[in-house]
């Protein structure tokens, strides 16, 4: 029993950078969530940054200088080099991780340094997910910050 739960546990922890990576777009969801409901970190913070490609999507709209549009791509062409090594890395460690979870007696000791192994790459690719956003917002200007912002507001009836 202590090794199903540890194995679900270590399989959302793998899971969680993999859903992070993904836009934050998902108004579905929010749909679904009732209006008293706490909003998760993630969301308070991305209340204030703006993903690429909401700017993208929103270039002429914002008035987007070709200056702006360079010091963007620049910067997403740098995260994805970071996250493709660290998806890499986190691939191979969780593999290690499942071959451990594999044996009759599970190393704790030994599982436990490989989850710091796979936390420690997680967090390296949050950080370079929020580096990036914190790039995209400094390179807009206040104005097309405040109108992106009201882009990104749903319509109210």
């Amino acid at each position: 029993m202590k090794a199903t739960f540890l194995v679900l546990t270590i399989l959302a922890l793998v899971a969680s950078p993999l859903r992070a990576q993904q836009p934050p777009h998902a108004p579905q969801h929010q749909a679904q969530m009732p209006m008293h409901a706490p909003q998760p970190p993630h969301d308070l913070l991305m209340a204030h940054v703006f993903p690429p490609e909401l700017v993208m999507q929103h270039q002429s709209a914002i008035g987007l200088q070709e200056s702006q549009r360079t010091s963007i791509l620049g910067e997403m062409q740098k995260a994805h080099a970071k996250f493709t090594e660290a998806q890499w890395r986190l691939h191979s460690e969780s593999e290690k991780l499942q071959q451990l979870l594999q044996a009759r007696r599970v190393d704790e000791a030994a599982v436990l340094t490989q989850v710091d192994r796979i936390l420690d790459l997680e967090r390296e690719i949050k950080k370079t997910h929020l580096g990036l956003l914190i790039r995209v917002k400094n390179t807009l200007t206040a104005e097309q910050q405040e109108k992106l912002a009201n882009l990104r507001m749903p319509a109210r009836p």
